[in-house]
């Protein structure tokens, strides 16, 4: 976007509200808006708005980039990278930890296609990116309510609006819908039956065709992916609450981009971009909970020293150095934290982190595309692993692992992992899952694995 733009404001108010408060009253009306929920981390900050009056957003699809505006879309082509790159440090006076940017996914065959391997053609955009100039902050840790907005009258103007706004709000002393209001909405809503891609025992012969694939030497790993369909007249901002309510995850969202609308419970960061440091998180290996704490705790000591989930987790830390290798300065690519296990709502987790000190004039574009889509969603080595599963998948995966997030003016990102994550569209909500094959798999449990990873989106559906 040639030319410079104004410079960023941030203006802290003296009062809190529930940031589901906020979003029901200012946003969940817009036909283009976003909630990143960071409630469950302790030092985490929500982040919410709807797409800017004055910047378009981009969504592609079938590979040509679209401009989004309030009245129309257009086909613009070109490509994606460049003209977010053309906005980014166009005269930007932002204090540190300006959310402002872009919000919205990066699908999966969005990045399969830039790495030139063969796909089907996704029923959602493959991309699609909100422009955020005027954003709503919440953080968890403080409290603390900030509007981020361009100090120019237009954003000056919805700073004063929505300040009011949202001083009624606290004054109104109100609170999010309580959980049995919820449950009597849901009971109401039609659903259909859950329509899986692969049957069980479809599932049963991929896993080894993928082991196969492995003794033959053409993967170490594969990760494996099924679809869920089902049909539902609920809507998505309501399922959106049942899902945070029920399975509260690190990296929460609820994005509408239309009638397309992402929700997210993803326990995963995919990259986290600042300061000229990259992050990832990685995430191999799975177990439930149990509700009795001495067998829970035995079954989270058990993943810790799973010899498959150790070795599973191992490939993708070394995929993952390597990706990052290829955009950081020589020696800067670091493992902080290796197997590593991690306890949610609903299972425990094997998690490492690598960090990278970036070389200098890259930004998280540049990541991004060095990196995506993520080791963990794909396998290694990761060329190989994604056309012998676009052979054995038959399918688009869509949404489901990409990521989402947001990407700063400033040429920073905070992107999660699309997974324990539902779209829905049309009257039909579409769930991905999966889990990483290796030689040392067991067919019946990897089944398993991908049937609890569903089990809370289904339920936040009504099944």
């Amino acid at each position: 976007m040639p030319g410079a733009m104004s410079p960023v404001r941030r203006e802290r108010l003296p009062f809190g509200v529930d940031p589901q408060v906020v979003f029901d009253a200012l946003f969940a009306h817009e036909s283009h808006a976003f909630w990143l929920d960071a409630g469950i981390r302790v030092d985490g900050v929500s982040y919410l708005g709807a797409a800017s009056p004055r910047r378009p957003g981009y969504l592609v699809a079938g590979g040509v980039v679209h401009v989004v505006t309030a009245d129309r879309t257009a086909e613009v082509g070109g490509d994606l990278s460049e003209l977010l790159r053309s906005e980014i440090f166009v005269s930007m006076d932002a204090p540190a930890g300006s959310p402002l940017g872009w919000v919205g996914w990066f699908g999966y065959e969005f990045g399969a296609d830039a790495l030139g391997i063969p796909t089907y053609p996704s029923p959602f955009p493959d991309a699609a990116l909100i422009a955020a100039d005027q954003v709503v902050a919440f953080d968890h840790a403080s409290s603390e309510l900030s509007l981020w907005f361009l100090d120019d009258a237009a954003g000056r103007e919805w700073a004063d609006a929505t300040s009011i706004r949202l001083e009624e709000l606290a004054l109104g002393g109100l609170a999010p819908a309580p959980a049995e209001e919820e449950a009597r909405h849901g009971d109401a809503e039609r659903r259909g039956e859950p329509e899986w891609r692969h049957s069980d025992g479809e599932y049963l012969r991929l896993i080894e065709r993928c082991q196969r694939s492995i003794r033959a030497g053409d993967a170490y790993q594969l990760c494996l992916t099924n679809t869920i369909r089902m049909p539902t007249d609920a809507r998505p901002l309501d399922v959106y609450r049942r899902l945070r309510r029920d399975s509260p995850a690190p990296y929460g969202g609820y994005l509408r981009f239309g009638d397309v609308a992402l929700l997210s419970s993803s326990p995963e960061l995919f990259l986290s971009v600042a300061n000229g440091v990259a992050v990832t998180s990685p995430v191999k290996g799975t177990a439930r909970r149990l509700p009795d704490p001495d067998d829970d705790a035995r079954l989270k000591d058990a993943l810790g020293r799973d010899e498959k989930e150790r070795a599973e987790n191992l490939m993708i830390v070394d995929l993952m150095r390597n990706d990052l290798s290829r955009v950081a300065r020589l020696g800067g690519v670091a493992v902080t934290s290796l197997l590593e296990v991690e306890t949610h709502r609903h299972v425990h987790q094997l998690v490492s982190t690598i960090e990278a000190r970036l070389a200098d004039g890259v930004d998280a574009l540049h990541v991004l595309a060095a990196c995506f889509p993520a080791g963990s969603m794909t396998g290694t080595p990761k060329l190989s692993a994604m056309d012998i599963l676009n052979d054995l998948e038959r399918g688009p995966r869509g949404v489901y692992s990409g990521c989402f997030g947001r990407l700063g003016l400033d040429g920073s990102a905070e992107l999660a992992m699309v997974i324990r994550s539902i779209v829905m569209h049309s009257g039909e909500a579409v769930i991905g899952t999966g889990g990483g094959i290796t030689a040392l798999s067991v067919p019946k449990r990897e089944l398993a694995e991908i049937k609890l990873k569903a089990a809370a989106l289904l339920a936040a559906l009504g099944r």
